[in-house]
């Protein structure tokens, strides 16, 4: 069992955060070849949008089904299990991706990709969680998601320099690797603790048989959902908005996606030290919150009859306000006891992603058909109430800051 370590890069944090850089590069990574991809294979300008929609709801319905199966399997059988099964899934399905050769494989590789990718962040936050002194808790989960985060900035880069295909044969090929550097990681001490008492571990349904645990995890689900709209609608279709918005140059998602990972690294290792400096997470969140809104303001006025540059930016600007993904993971983590913390942190930003399939893409296509409005109007007014909701849930969300993990949920 390895003690918890004063500093906020021990080994721990260094391979979750490599863990995690591995994993946003192959998660992001059909969001950023998905025109090169779809066009290879023969879709037209109409399809790439209508398969490309299906694709990443096929991926996400993946994440959703992954992040209880790997959640529940980081509270039986520990938070390593996860970190080494889940790579060996996603890295394995990388690599058939970069084989397909119609949509319907597409869609079923990256829904296997999913479930891979969903158990990574989870685990590795909890671990971090679990063996960082809380003092510094939110410094060390902020900088796993802060480095991470690059991977986006990466699978462009990578992008711009090969295939496709190539593209995720490398991403497979790094995830493969990565498994060298997860042998030098030790089990948290809190598991094994738990493994010796006679409570339920990693029992999913436990999160639904309590009143105050189910409002908890209800909660922290929705305090995430402007993250995956942000990145799934606005930045990754970001080429369709710019044409309705009648910007003349060409848009690239891909670049639209870097500009915003980028940020979005910036913004979760500052909002670390925010929050450290609130002591409190909440008003952390709000003042991000407060960021991502004025940025949606820009996206849905300044950008009309603009340029590339601009859309590019105000993306960054976006991706710098919804740089609370570590805060927001790290605050699953607090809420929940040590046999349900896994099962918690892990399910928890897979249902925000899951939602992207389940209920944020069907809102904006709902809204978006509904006569007078159309595509900019209805992603408008798909912000409007995500955001309305999230606000809400994170008002009624308790503070979590400097929370003592030593307990277990009954």
């Amino acid at each position: 069992m390895q003690p918890k370590s004063n500093s906020i890069f021990n080994v721990t944090v260094i391979v979750a955060a490599l863990g995690y850089f591995v994993d946003i590069y192959d998660l992001l990574l059909f969001s950023i070849i998905r025109v090169e991809s779809l066009t290879s294979l023969g879709l037209t300008p109409e399809q790439l949008t209508t398969d490309g929609e299906s694709i990443i709801s096929w991926q996400m319905g993946g994440l959703l089904i992954g992040g209880i199966l790997w959640g529940m399997l980081g509270d039986k059988k520990g938070r390593l299990s996860v970190l080494f099964g889940s790579i060996i899934l996603y890295s394995l399905a990388n690599i058939a991706n970069g084989l397909v050769t119609t949509v319907d494989q597409y869609a079923m590789v990256r829904f296997i990709a999913g479930v891979g990718l969903a158990g990574e962040l989870g685990a590795g936050i909890t671990l971090v969680s679990e063996m960082t002194p809380k003092e510094k808790r939110g410094i060390a989960t902020s900088m796993v998601a802060g480095i991470g985060l690059t991977g986006a900035v990466v699978a462009f880069i990578v992008k711009e320099n090969f295939h496709w295909r190539t593209c995720y044969f490398i991403g497979g090929g790094l995830g493969l690797a990565l498994l060298l550097l997860r042998i030098s990681v030790f089990e948290s001490g809190m598991f094994n603790e738990v493994k010796k008492m006679n409570v339920k571990r990693g029992s999913f349904f436990m999160l639904f048989t309590n009143g105050d645990r189910l409002k908890r995890y209800i909660l922290a689900i929705l305090i995430g959902l402007p993250t995956w709209f942000v990145i799934g609608v606005l930045v990754t279709f970001s080429k369709e908005f710019a044409e309705h918005f009648g910007i003349k140059e060409k848009v690239d998602s891909g670049k639209a996606i870097m500009f915003a990972y980028a940020a979005i690294s910036a913004g979760d290792i500052i909002i670390g030290f925010v929050s450290q400096w609130f002591r409190s997470r909440k008003k952390a969140l709000f003042l991000f919150y407060g960021i991502t809104i004025f940025f949606m303001v820009l996206y849905f006025t300044v950008l009309w009859n603009s340029t590339a540059s601009a859309m590019y930016w105000v993306c960054a600007g976006l991706g710098f306000g919804t740089g609370f993904w570590a805060i927001f993971v790290t605050m699953g983590a607090e809420q929940f006891g040590t046999n349900l913390r896994a099962t918690a942190a892990t399910t928890i930003p897979n249902m925000v992603r899951g939602l992207l399939a389940i209920a944020i893409i069907p809102l904006f296509k709902w809204l978006r058909g509904i006569e007078g409005l159309g595509y900019v109007q209805g992603g408008m007014y798909a912000a409007i109430i995500l955001m309305a909701v999230t606000l809400i849930a994170a008002a009624m969300t308790k503070e979590t800051f400097g929370k003592d993990l030593n307990f277990v949920e009954e």
